[in-house]
């Protein structure tokens, strides 16, 4: 099959990577579209020790195979009933998802350790996370994943819109952590490709939120989303209750620090390349809470973009910027490390 393969640094397309073997109750899933967002572009920059192998991770396709191990998935206490759709209580067999159109969530824990059990696989010390950490991703023709990852796609939501179901999911994961007040004087620091998804559901909690980036012409388009906007250099200090940074860079942090009040939230998405050098003393004398956030749950994400296609909540259609075949993968890259860049996608199987 063909891949954008990372190793040593170096991302190149490999015509004949070999095609994954779904191991006992996992599936063997075709790719029908996949999107780069800002780790992949940092994982080649060497984020999180240098990975290797195939990238990506935001991805829907269809179930081809499936292996069974003892013919059914066992659940234990729920703790993965998001991770799937047919998973509700007691098993699902494992043949039933060949003909499915799904999403996946990424990370993959033992599902043995007291973590797992307890709270899921997000931080379940002997993970591995699809093409970020020792699991190959989805800029493939074929990726696998278990069974218990896996949920069915709405028939009602396209491909381009199910492949922001990861990001989608990033973003919620916010109001799982914190209580969003709809009086909170809210700002998201970066107007790009998860800022815009973090407002847009920060304000479903009736708040209002502003978007703030660096130049006039990146405002256009959460202007255009109808979220209020301001240039980050002119937003006044200590001018927000809750200031969550989505810019991937390390200014970004220092804004967006500037800009929380005393005893205000900041929230931190962005994971990228190399150290910020940025004074913590505010953190101590404002006694401000610093909360980090990583991966959401899928399942609501999914019900949020199923009602858009009757009514739009979350729009994510307009963050698409362009689209290329598996085959120009680098050149894909290039465009969406440009300045501005919003969501570039792949489909393994060429445009439409």
């Amino acid at each position: 099959m063909r891949a954008l393969v990372l190793e040593d640094g170096h991302l190149g397309l490999c015509a004949d990577a070999p095609q994954p073997e779904p191991a006992a109750d996992d599936a063997l899933i075709r790719v029908s579209l996949a999107g780069i967002c800002s780790t992949d572009l940092e994982l080649v920059k060497g984020y999180a020790g240098g990975f290797r192998g195939v990238l990506g991770h935001e991805f829907v396709g269809v179930v081809v195979d499936a292996a069974s191990g003892s013919g059914q998935y066992p659940v234990s206490s729920g703790q993965w009933s998001d991770s799937s759709h047919l998973v509700s209580s007691g098993t699902t067999g494992v043949a039933e998802w060949v003909g499915r159109r799904v999403v996946g969530t990424i990370n993959l824990g033992c599902r043995r350790c007291a973590v797992c059990l307890g709270e899921g696989p997000e931080h379940c010390p002997n993970r591995t996370t699809l093409g970020i950490h020792n699991k190959d991703g989805v800029f493939a023709d074929y990726v696998t994943l278990p069974v218990v990852n896996l949920l069915e796609v709405p028939a009602t939501v396209a491909d381009e819109e199910a492949v922001f179901t990861e990001p989608l999911a990033a973003a919620l994961r916010i109001r799982e952590q914190i209580a969003v007040r709809p009086t909170a004087r809210t700002a998201v620091v970066g107007p790009g490709r998860l800022g815009l998804l973090v407002a847009q559901v920060l304000a479903l909690a009736g708040t209002e939120v502003v978007v703030l980036g660096r130049r006039a012409e990146s405002l256009a388009l959460p202007r255009q989303l109808g979220l209020p906007t301001g240039l980050v250099d002119a937003a006044a200090d200590n001018a927000y209750d809750l200031v969550v940074e989505a810019t991937g860079n390390d200014a970004g942090f220092a804004h967006s620090l500037r800009l929380v009040r005393p005893r205000g939230t900041l929230v931190l998405k962005s994971t990228f390349a190399g150290r910020a050098n940025i004074d913590l003393t505010k953190l101590v004398v404002g006694e401000i809470t610093v909360v980090g956030s990583r991966c959401g749950p899928f399942a609501p994400a999914l019900r949020l973009l199923e009602q858009g296609a009757v009514g739009a909540q979350i729009a994510v259609r307009p963050l698409i910027e362009a689209e290329y075949p598996l085959s120009e993968g680098l050149a894909a890259f290039e465009h969406a490390a440009r300045p501005g860049a919003r969501k570039v996608l792949l489909r393994p199987g060429g445009p439409r």
